[in-house]
């Protein structure tokens, strides 16, 4: 098959929006026009900001054309960003064009509305910077002043064409009513542009997520679908896109240890180094000693470590892990260790992320643990949380990071999470804690349900917890119904007919 000739093949201008120019598989087509179109507070002016702030980043100088806000407003709003546009703007870097009504009671235009004021200026300050980039805020309000419809697609469809003739990559906003519906407010924004993109604040089971949808990218190609997004100072839009490349990712064979010796020999000698580790379990059952335990190892192996806590303060992890023989002050003072306390409730799963992510390629640990993933099912939907667990797992294994995660589960003696349902198809290795009956005494068992490339013990096997740590013990031989949570008695005759049946098999 022939290839079109280079000249033939559509260019992208890198936009800077982190996580955009992933799923946008390169950016913005260059010397085109895009419509960011979206409901109030949906992030379109900040998008359109953002846009020229990361061109300026790039040497590409940018013009701002303001139907709606004035200049002086929106330096104000972006500076809350961290923005400052004011020294763009001395710097001969950033040139604002005002069509803002300096009167809101501005009479409608009740003849033919001139665009040649409007070009003159737009082209002397396009010049005046050497400006690649142009961002138009918001389409919209140009009806509020000019109601004939067809005024104002011949007005747009000139704009757009004076873009294209100046080969300028130009992002223009516009309103909509709905966060699914039409797509712009009046219904013809769409048409004068190149490319299509969406933004979403939805409010889904009271509460809010952002996302980021391209509808339209005329002439190339992108990834389909809804992308979570979050606005963060000093960032602005970050986008978290699904990366695919963990499915390539070769895995380590290289055995590295649990912290506890004894779980090792039920692994075939440790877990393997870059695997994602899940343990399930209610609470009391042990599951912050294992990250204890897990930390211990790693950092008496020379690795460093990181842990996520949604649950504890840092006062009680300290305390917790001292009660265990486990000094985590020291292991921070000695750069080994870094604790990161963060309660589910202060933002959105999209912001977590961030901020995990931030954490990680900072401090450049080779083991993380997160106690309790589960925490943050409280303040998502399902969805949300779903598509949460697969992006951090997605990077997690990208960097070839040994990551132990926890989860409750709902029930005392067993049952499913949703967070277990959720997360043990990406996991490589299960381990489930089980609180066990017997004789009227509450026991704790043991169990590794599946690890992957690995012969493992399929025992339940009792352990002991005390001021030196987790001690595993025997295996349950006369109880079944554990990982069911009906532990039930099982008497020497039928203990032999089932040893029976499970050697004939």
């Amino acid at each position: 098959m022939n290839q079109p000739p280079e000249h033939d093949v559509l260019a992208k201008i890198e936009t800077g929006i982190s996580g955009f120019d992933v799923f946008s598989e390169g950016g913005l087509p260059k010397g085109r026009t895009s419509l960011v179109t979206g409901t109030a507070g949906s992030g379109k002016t900040i998008f359109a900001c953002q846009f020229l702030i990361e061109g300026i980043k790039r040497g590409q100088n940018g013009v701002f054309v303001s139907f709606e806000e004035s200049p002086k407003m929106l330096r104000k709003n972006m500076r809350g960003l961290g923005w400052d546009i004011q020294a763009w703007e001395q710097e001969g870097k950033w040139s604002f064009v005002d069509v803002s009504p300096q009167d809101r009671n501005l009479p409608v235009v009740s003849g033919e509305y001139e665009l040649d004021p409007l070009i003159t200026r737009f082209i002397y300050a396009i010049e005046r910077v050497n400006a690649q980039r142009v961002a138009m805020d918001s389409l919209g309000a140009i009806f509020s002043y000019v109601p004939n419809i067809g005024q104002v697609r011949s007005v747009l469809f000139k704009l757009a064409q004076l873009l294209r003739e100046m080969e300028i990559t130009a992002v223009l906003t516009s309103e909509r009513t709905a966060d699914y519906g039409e797509i712009s407010r009046y219904g013809i924004e769409e048409f004068v542009a190149d490319n299509v993109i969406i933004l979403r604040n939805s409010l889904v089971e009271e509460k809010r997520r952002r996302t980021i949808e391209i509808l339209k990218f005329r002439g190339v190609s992108h990834q389909h679908g809804e992308f979570p997004f979050t606005i963060v100072p000093e960032q602005g839009i970050v986008v978290i896109p699904f990366s695919t490349d963990v499915l390539k990712r070769k895995s380590s064979r290289n055995r590295i240890t649990s912290g506890n010796q004894e779980l090792d020999a039920m692994c075939g000698g440790g877990w393997f180094e870059g695997s994602i580790i899940l343990v399930s379990g209610a609470t009391g059952t042990g599951k912050t000693l294992m990250a204890t335990e897990f930390i211990k190892g790693g950092v008496k192996n020379g690795e460093k470590c990181l842990l996520f806590a949604f649950e504890e303060s840092r006062d009680q992890l300290l305390g917790n892990a001292l009660g265990w023989g486990v000094d985590f002050e020291r292991m921070e003072r000695e750069n080994q260790l870094k604790i990161v306390c963060y309660y589910p409730e202060i933002t959105g799963l999209e912001s977590h992320f961030v901020k995990m992510r931030t954490q990680i390629e900072q401090f450049q640990p080779q083991r993380i643990a997160i106690d309790s993933i589960s925490a943050l099912e409280k303040v998502s939907t399902l969805k949300a949380f779903r598509e949460f667990l697969l992006t951090v797992n997605t990077m997690i294994k990208e960097k070839g990071i040994t990551c132990l995660c926890t989860a409750n589960t709902p029930s005392l003696v067993g049952s499913e999470s949703i967070t277990e349902s959720n997360v043990s198809t990406n996991t490589d290795l299960i381990v489930l804690l089980r609180y066990v009956e017997v004789y009227g005494e509450i026991r704790r068992g043991l169990a590794v349900l599946k690890m992957r490339g690995s012969k493992h013990d399929k025992d339940i096997r009792e352990f002991l917890i005390d001021d030196r740590g987790m001690h595993l013990g025997q295996a349950f031989r006369n109880i079944t119904g554990i990982l069911a949570g009906n532990p039930s008695l099982v008497n020497s005759d039928e203990l032999d007919r089932l040893n029976n049946l499970f050697k004939e098999t």
